[in-house]
């Protein structure tokens, strides 16, 4: 589809106001191979870690993704490139559990459309801690909740 379509203005003002602080991602193999690589090339402004055990298949760095084993591997060298700024965990569902098991993440970012689906992967399908989190903020639109939740630590 064209970039923008399935949006309203209250989807892109998240979009843009959650993509603006950010310098690195990391992804998992699975999302990377759902995506189909975006088409061999980086579609973010920073560099994208991709999780995987199969580090051996690591493609071209021109096209801006760098494969590396572990979640806390790739959060840390994420965290080096991004200079400061934010680093996004965008998925698939293991690698935001592992990420949160971790403790690497300091913001929760949920998108909700309004549809049911009986199959795939359940985001917190199996993760048995508990983790306290405080709304910051919400968009809604007809496609879609946003909601950003930070991650309440101990004191």
């Amino acid at each position: 589809g064209q970039p923008g379509a399935g949006m309203g203005p209250e989807d892109r003002a998240f979009f843009e106001e959650l993509t603006a602080t950010l310098g690195a991602g990391v992804v998992g193999r699975g999302m990377y191979e759902a995506a189909e690589a975006w088409g061999g090339k980086n579609p973010f402004d920073g560099p994208l870690y991709v999780v995987t055990h199969r580090v051996g298949e690591q493609p071209d760095p021109a096209q801006g993704f760098r494969f590396i084993e572990g979640v806390e591997e790739a959060v840390a060298a994420a965290q080096e490139a991004a200079g400061g700024k934010d680093v996004a965990v965008s998925g698939g569902a293991d690698v935001i559990r592992q990420a949160l098991r971790a403790g690497l993440v300091d913001e929760l970012v949920l998108s909700t459309a309004p549809v049911l689906l009986g199959g795939g992967k359940r985001l917190f399908d199996g993760f048995d801690q508990d983790v306290d989190l405080r709304i910051g903020k919400v968009w809604q639109s007809p496609y879609a909740v946003h909601a950003r939740y930070e991650v309440v630590r101990d004191a």
